[in-house]
């Protein structure tokens, strides 16, 4: 299926600490990418929750945005992807500070279980700032699956909408296309050029994709490419982090090849480590 922009943004809304900020991250974020806001509640319906979102939300900057407030009964998992199906959610945030090891878990938890069962890409916060922190800087994978394209396409798209001048699309190359044993000089030049080899072709694949984006989402950032022999996941999260990145974007596992125990392990790898912002796309 072809990539379509965000038209429906999404937030789970929790009454914590971080409230505040989690709704001006959304708010901002539903006028850059031009989204209808849906605001999720999991809990019972009050006048004065009502009241203190939209106190938040107004205050947030001007035009305030426009939005719809959703409460539902349940579970917060199953409430909330139950919400994702019935507004017409495509894109669903959750908030957390990442410097807090219980809140950083229960985002990763949430997250684990949200990503196998939502119908739409997710992202993931690990910083939501009350005033707005520029992306400078976007990173997106860029091995070889069915998905890859459309992800490629999402991340220019987010980029571009958010203002980011440079977008390093990564090649992650697995190790055991290369397992060549180095014993002397001439085993390590075969090492070599098959790694050239194997780079050559994963960044002509990766420039096809490239060429049939649209212009406007090109036009006003800087496109690098960056081919990685190492694991999957782990290399491109190190590698996001190394250059400090402000978004990640990744492929999200796709729900009916996993069961319900079994996560892949880049994405695993990922979500345990939050380099950085993570974007989920499905």
């Amino acid at each position: 299926m072809a990539y379509k922009h965000y038209q429906v943004l999404g937030i789970g809304v929790a009454f914590s600490p971080n409230l505040t900020a989690n709704l001006y991250e959304a708010a901002r974020l539903s006028k850059m990418l031009k989204a209808e806001l849906v605001l999720v509640h999991v809990g019972p319906e009050s006048e004065e929750k009502k009241q203190q979102i939209d106190q938040i939300i107004h205050a947030q900057g001007e035009p305030p945005v426009t939005y719809r407030l959703v409460f539902k009964v349940g579970k917060p998992v199953g409430a909330i992807v139950e919400a994702v199906k019935e507004n017409g959610i495509d894109l669903l945030l959750l908030g957390a500070l990442k410097e807090e090891r219980f809140v950083k878990y229960y985002l990763g938890s949430i997250a684990r279980k949200i990503t196998k069962a939502a119908s739409c890409s997710v992202l993931l916060m690990i910083n939501p700032s009350l005033e707005r922190v520029a992306c400078q800087h976007v990173v997106v994978n860029g091995f070889e699956d069915e998905h890859t394209a459309d992800t490629i396409h999402a991340a220019f798209h987010v980029a571009n909408s958010l203002g980011s001048k440079q977008l390093t699309i990564v090649e992650e190359i697995a190790s055991e296309e290369v397992s060549i044993r180095v014993e002397d000089d001439r085993s390590l030049r075969r090492l070599n050029l098959l790694k050239e080899k194997i780079k050559r072709k994963q960044e002509l694949r990766v420039q096809k994709i490239i060429e049939n984006l649209p212009d406007e989402v090109k036009q006003h950032t800087v496109i690098k490419t960056q081919p990685i022999f190492g694991k999957r996941g782990y290399s491109i999260g190190h590698y996001a982090q190394i250059v400090r990145a402000d978004l990640l974007v990744m492929n999200a596992p796709n729900t009916y090849r996993f069961s319900e125990r079994f996560f892949p392990h880049d994405v695993e790898y990922i979500l345990n480590e939050l380099p950085t912002d993570v974007l989920l796309v499905r």
